[in-house]
């Protein structure tokens, strides 16, 4: 098969598609934040306002308080599926990216089901005699971190598990050799060289967080409104500069939580494990 003179023309129609479809309007938004004579009032107008401050804090804390609990989650379930037997490591895996081909608005349904003040766990609590009345669950900052761990929970596997399964096998063997026991091993060994896949996990998990919008505005409360709902509602108003500026900074936080992953790790090193 003969190799292409200038390889670089395949990536024209990507290019064309990302600028028509994503530079164009990003820089469109842009210039409609900056204002009338680029005076910037927009971006005034909207963080002058106590709700767009509060807002963009809570965003941020349950951006942050979801990719901890998922890493916690992930981590432990990413080793498993490393360390036993194949048979099992397929299950779980099926159990794990099963959920994830399946559409986010079904997903938040479910756990309006499941949640709901005559859903199935109050039901079921209620049966077994662990509570009298039901619990109120759903349109709670509680449900809100549930729907998003559930929805996001794979983004983090995924990479750590790649992390892992780089992890060159003699170096265990030398660390036990040398007498480390398992905690030792795990602590100076596994740990430090599945960090690109932690980091990885962890900003990919943190960056969608930030824009979520279905799974809050479903399961959560009117005192659980995310960033995005805000950006939708102030569209809504046909308030477009507002909102505009309001995304911006949003673009920006989500460039500099980038930006920052790009200082400590490479992508290239997390793939680079999985398939070296």
């Amino acid at each position: 098969m003969k190799s292409l003179r200038n390889p670089g023309m395949l990536l024209i129609p990507l290019m064309a598609f990302l600028l028509v479809f994503y530079l164009l309007p990003v820089f469109l938004m842009l210039l409609r934040s900056a204002g009338e004579g680029w005076s910037f009032a927009p971006f005034v107008a909207a963080f002058d306002s106590v709700v767009t401050v509060k807002v963009f804090v809570f965003t941020v804390k349950v951006a942050v308080g979801v990719t901890l609990l998922t890493l916690l989650l992930a981590y432990p379930l990413a080793y498993f599926i490393v360390t036993t037997s194949d048979r099992m490591a397929a299950l779980l895996m099926a159990i794990v990216l099963v959920p994830f081909w399946t559409s986010i608005l079904i997903r938040s349904y479910a756990w309006m089901v499941l949640l709901g003040r005559k859903g199935v766990i109050n039901e079921l609590l209620t049966w077994i005699g662990v509570i009298e009345t039901p619990i109120r669950m759903l349109n709670t900052t509680f449900a809100v971190y549930i729907g998003m761990i559930h929805v996001l929970l794979p983004f983090m596997i995924l990479p750590i598990l790649s992390a892992l399964k780089g992890i060159d096998g003699r170096l265990v063997a030398a660390a036990e050799n040398l007498g480390a026991g398992p905690a030792s091993v795990f602590r100076h060994v596994i740990l430090p060289l599945s960090m690109p896949g932690v980091i990885a996990g962890s900003v990919l998990v943190f960056v969608l967080a930030l824009g979520f919008y279905i799974t809050p505005a479903l399961i959560g409360g009117p005192q659980d409104m995310m960033i995005s709902m805000l950006i939708a509602q102030k569209v809504e108003l046909y308030e477009w500069p507002e909102a505009s500026a309001i995304a911006a900074v949003l673009l920006v936080l989500t460039l500099a939580a980038l930006a920052l992953v790009g200082r400590l790790i490479s992508i290239e090193k997390v793939l680079g494990r999985a398939t070296g």
